[in-house]
């Protein structure tokens, strides 16, 4: 694989406490992380999850947002080092590295995130991407939906976000835009647009991107509408939309989450949803066993206090790495 904005791992980053050497039950995340450069030809891992860091804001600064979202993926690394490894000794978690985005253009960044997740699948990874901002959604969509192409397999997608993401783009792509995208992309292949998203605050879309929204036939929950008491009905809607789907690509905006507990994002949002209530939302569609891949984007260090947002991330992806071995991903990621 020829991928000029693909840097493997520099294992430096994953360091920590140590608090037995030879003891797996007091083993943390640093001590099992294993380094994998994914250019090569000849690399068979086991399999197990792959991480994979997008290192770009091309498409906040273009979305006139607060830049700072390319520092993400080593910030939320240092919180996982230290997280404890509660999954089977036989899981494999790989760092594959990261796409950098100090040349080129966005659409170039988002082509080589396309063809490293593709990588990613066809090696047996469940794709982590740490981004880097939401426009890391395109290229990673792209991805999965070569990959799919072997099986013939149309892709559904659930976002948690704050905003449609569904911005007119003809002054160009950006972190507002990547949802328009994919819809006129499976319309222009006669492919249904199957897109579901949670946590919609109403002050944070206009009218017409609710407009366009119903005329795509968007499935949305209203963020006033997601709480502990409407959970089942929340996560009956969930369910139907799972049930349609034939594999889920997942993707968190951490925008979505109160600006209590994730100050460090683009665009904070005061009125977010609590973390408990992401951490639920997620079960509910990895129980499906049809997630095939998840990233969690916006994660802004330069706006983060004490590395809470960073943290946060750090414990969203251990939710979901342990939801994925209890409940699958259609088949076992657990070796």
């Amino acid at each position: 694989m020829n991928n000029k904005y693909y840097q493997p791992l520099n294992s430096d980053i994953w360091q920590g406490r140590v608090d037995d050497e030879e003891d797996y039950d007091s083993f943390r995340w640093h001590q099992i992380i294993q380094p994998l450069d994914i250019t090569g030809n000849n690399i068979k891992p086991e399999k197990g999850f792959g991480l994979l860091g997008f290192c770009c804001d091309k498409g906040v600064q273009r979305n006139l947002g607060r830049k700072g979202t390319s520092k993400a993926p080593n910030s939320i690394r240092k919180e996982m080092a230290n997280l404890p490894c509660t999954f089977p000794q036989s899981t494999q978690i790989y760092d594959c590295g990261d796409i950098v985005s100090e040349v080129g253009e966005l659409e170039d960044v988002q082509e080589a995130l396309a063809t490293t997740v593709c990588r990613m699948l066809q090696l047996d990874l469940f794709p982590i991407i740490l981004g880097g901002g939401h426009e890391i959604a395109y290229g990673h969509y792209l991805g999965i939906e070569r990959f799919l192409k072997q099986e013939n397999q149309e892709l559904g997608i659930f976002n948690l976000d704050a905003h449609f993401d569904m911005r007119p783009y003809k002054n160009g792509a950006s972190s507002g835009t990547m949802f328009a995208q994919i819809a006129d992309r499976c319309q222009k292949q006669s492919k249904d647009f199957r897109y579901m998203v949670a946590g919609i605050q109403q002050y944070g879309n206009t009218v017409g991107l609710f407009k366009k929204a119903d005329d795509l036939n968007v499935k949305y929950l209203m963020a006033r509408d997601i709480s502990n008491d409407t959970m089942f009905a929340v996560g009956q809607d969930i369910i139907r939309f799972t049930k349609k789907q034939k594999k889920i690509y997942m993707t968190l905006c951490s925008d979505v989450i109160s600006s209590a507990y994730a100050p460090g994002v683009s665009a904070p949002q005061p009125f977010g949803l609590h973390p408990e209530i992401i951490l639920k939302l997620i079960k509910t569609v990895i129980q499906s066993g049809k997630v095939i891949s998840f990233d969690i984007a916006e994660v802004s260090p330069r706006f983060d206090e004490d590395n809470r947002t960073s943290k946060l991330a750090a414990i969203i992806i251990f939710a979901v790495i342990n939801s994925v071995i209890e409940f699958g991903n259609g088949e076992d990621c657990s070796c």
